[in-house]
């Protein structure tokens, strides 16, 4: 299911503290930086942080600024983006500064919190969950229920540390402050557990006072059927590729790309690249990896259409180029229509041969978008 674009915000300290033990919050951002959250916050249709947040803080996480609040108005957003938190418990203060300020507040719970939270009596809605909290059934409710579209996460580290975990993270947007706090018993931004492998993408260093916001995006793909937001990002540049494409009458404009699980781009086709005029994307892709690669048994090929199982133009079909490369994981945004081959079903042939094939439909206009001429 669509997700929210999920954004986390965080400032720490060199020795990688959120906080230190003190009975005051301790300011980590330069004024200048405190501006631009409250920018991206203006930009955003929701806001979300954790209850030990608002516990230990009492944010109000408004946007401060009149000229940005009036903008939102002007382009018919609410004046305030939807305040979100999430709490297993329900065992929140109704005096918090966060149900008091800026306009609507929705809290996430499990059964039994939400008896807790309406004890409470919290100036918000309540959305129980089932006996447990569920990260995938909040954002699925934040966007299909509450139309966010943009989420901003500002913590705590638990948080930050479980949507990291996950692969639900699209984005992070770290501040580093230069101050130590050194205390063990103070909050760190990311805990222990098991991460997604591989190295994020650095996309932004910017110098605001005396501190330094870094911009990073996950890159290694997903291991199973639930997409990571990873995959999200792959498969948008699968779709790119296949504008690409040089158009044709007789075939699909297709985009490609291999990924490895540490994040590693492999490489990247699309239909009727170079000189070729039938190759098609998956194989121009493939063409450029030495099939010993050792790492292509755990890569995911993104496809903006289902590798073919059909073709009159080679010997082999798309889906048996990856089934032969001993890929077992493929993400794609369209299955193929009888607009070629009748029947066509590539995505069943790499299923029944025991490889992991994701649908993101999400993708599926935009992966037609250059195809619009086979209608």
């Amino acid at each position: 299911m669509p997700y929210p674009y999920v954004l986390l915000s965080a400032a720490v300290s060199l020795d990688g503290y959120l906080d230190d033990t003190g009975p005051e919050r301790l300011l980590l951002s330069s004024p200048a930086d405190f501006d631009r959250v409250d920018e991206v916050r203006a930009s955003v249709d929701a806001i979300l942080v954790g209850a030990g947040t608002i516990r230990a803080d009492n944010p109000r996480l408004l946007v401060n600024s009149p000229a940005r609040r009036a903008a939102r108005v002007a382009a018919g957003e609410p004046e305030y983006p939807l305040k979100v938190t999430v709490s297993g418990s329900g065992d929140l203060d109704p005096d918090a500064k966060f149900w008091h300020t800026g306009g609507e507040k929705i809290v996430y719970t499990t059964d039994k919190g939400a008896e807790q939270a309406r004890v409470a009596g919290l100036a918000a809605d309540l959305v129980p969950l089932g006996p447990d909290l569920d990260w995938r059934r909040v954002l699925e409710h934040l966007h299909d229920v509450r139309g966010v579209r943009r989420l901003m996460v500002e913590g705590g580290g638990t948080i930050h540390t479980q949507l990291l975990q996950e692969g639900l993270a699209d984005e992070l947007q770290l501040v580093l402050a230069p101050l130590f706090v050194g205390d063990p018993d103070a909050p760190r931004l990311f805990g222990p557990g098991a991460y997604q492998p591989g190295r994020l993408r650095l996309t932004e260093t910017r110098r605001i006072e005396d501190v330094v916001l870094m911009r990073y995006e996950p890159t290694a793909p997903g291991t199973g059927p639930l997409a990571t937001a990873a995959d999200h990002h792959w498969l948008a540049l699968a779709c790119d590729l296949a504008a690409q494409c040089p158009p044709s009458r007789t075939a699909f404009s297709v985009g490609a790309v291999i990924v490895a699980a540490d994040g590693t781009e492999l490489a990247r086709g699309h239909s009727r690249e170079g000189d070729d005029p039938v190759v098609h994307a998956e194989e121009a892709a493939l063409a450029k990896l030495d099939p010993a690669d050792p790492r292509l048994a755990s890569a995911t090929v993104y496809s903006s259409l289902e590798p073919c199982a059909h073709r009159a133009s080679r010997p082999k079909p798309c889906a048996r180029l990856i089934l032969d490369a001993g890929v077992r994981r493929v993400v794609t945004a369209w299955r193929e229509p009888d607009t070629f081959v009748a029947g066509a079903d590539g995505s069943g042939l790499l299923a029944g041969r025991g490889v992991e094939v994701v649908v993101l439909e999400e993708y599926e206009e935009r992966a037609k978008a250059p195809n619009r001429h086979l209608a």
